[in-house]
């Protein structure tokens, strides 16, 4: 299957440490915040796939679909624009302020469409597309996070990265641990473990859907995966999905001020920053769970930082003054 080769990779696998001298684990931090730029964090491995797809076919207009700060909405937008390709982005929610993502979708030359928080994105960009269509343009539809199996394959291709730099690092990984927020990232990576056979334990935190919704949505990912391709076709076992729906907070882009204060406290010892959509919610579940036992099985862990810090919205920062005292 082809691909662009827009990425930043192999991104670097880093130990944490003061993290891992505190909790008696080995912790590390895969940096795929590193993807570059404009395209970092995990979107523009699932969209190298996803725009090489559109181009090789004869698109030449791509809808998306995301919240108003999308990570996904602003990589596709930037991908679009790097190929020459016109990009349509269907955002759901309510405009507050115009920064971070949603900033950066116009300065990228995005054509932005806003919703309502309550409509369907999916029915939103089949009726743009059609509208489109009558315009003589050929449209390519990408899903929100581009999680399909599409998409997925450019979490197959990074576990089999992770894997090279264990061999390079001289360790196994016991678990391989990321937030997850519509599916793509998780299915590819445990799809990559399963046709390995290594028996890492893939574990994804919830940001905002339950467990069992997204144990759902990874299951049918596979299976379009085995759909596309006959011959990577086998027997799954999905009970090896794990799902961890316990640190979804208020929800989806929203912060407590408990939440906000342990990602002030891990950038100030580990030189780090954290995402408040996706990486922090779901690295502070890890830490959680680690402090409560749950990880005693295991020893070396590994944490993938999926990008994200445009999600730090003016509210948020305003709270994170306050709590500095500044």
């Amino acid at each position: 299957m082809h691909k662009l080769h827009i990425a930043h990779l192999d991104t670097p696998i880093e130990k944490l440490e003061k993290l891992s001298q505190e909790l008696g684990k080995n912790i590390y931090i895969k940096r795929d915040d590193f993807t570059g730029t404009e395209i970092s964090g995990n979107k523009v491995r699932k969209l190298e796939y996803s725009i090489q797809y559109a181009r090789e076919n004869g698109y030449d207009t791509v809808i998306t679909t995301g919240a108003i700060q999308s990570n996904h909405a602003r990589a596709t937008a930037a991908v679009c624009a790097m190929v020459d390709l016109d990009c349509h982005l269907v955002l759901r929610g309510d405009v507050k302020e115009f920064e971070g993502n949603f900033f950066l979708d116009h300065m990228l030359g995005a054509n932005v469409h806003i919703i309502s928080p309550g409509a369907s994105r999916e029915d939103a960009m089949e009726e743009l597309k059609n509208t489109l269509a009558a315009q003589g343009k050929r449209v390519f539809l990408i899903p929100v996070g581009a999680s399909d199996a599409l998409g997925s394959h450019g979490y197959i291709n990074c576990y089999n990265e992770i894997v090279k730099q264990e061999k390079q690092m001289n360790i196994h990984f016991d678990s391989i641990n990321l937030a997850i927020g519509s599916g793509g990232t998780y299915a590819g990576l445990w799809y990559g473990n399963e046709q390995a056979r290594f028996n890492k334990k893939i574990i994804g935190y919830s940001v905002d859907n339950t467990a069992e919704e997204f144990k759902e949505e990874v299951t049918k990912i596979v299976l379009d995966i085995d759909e596309a391709d006959e011959s990577s076709k086998s027997a799954h076992n999905f009970d090896t999905i794990f799902i961890n729906d316990n640190y979804v907070g208020e929800g989806y882009g929203l912060a407590t001020d408990e939440e906000l204060a342990f990602y002030i406290d891990f950038a100030r010892s580990s030189g780090i920053i954290l995402d408040p959509a996706y990486t922090g919610k779901a690295f502070r579940g890890l830490i959680t769970e680690i402090k409560q036992g749950k990880y005693d099985d295991q020893e070396n862990i590994l944490f993938i930082h999926t990008g994200g810090l445009q999600g730090y919205t003016k509210e948020m920062r305003e709270r994170i003054k306050d709590m500095l005292g500044k």
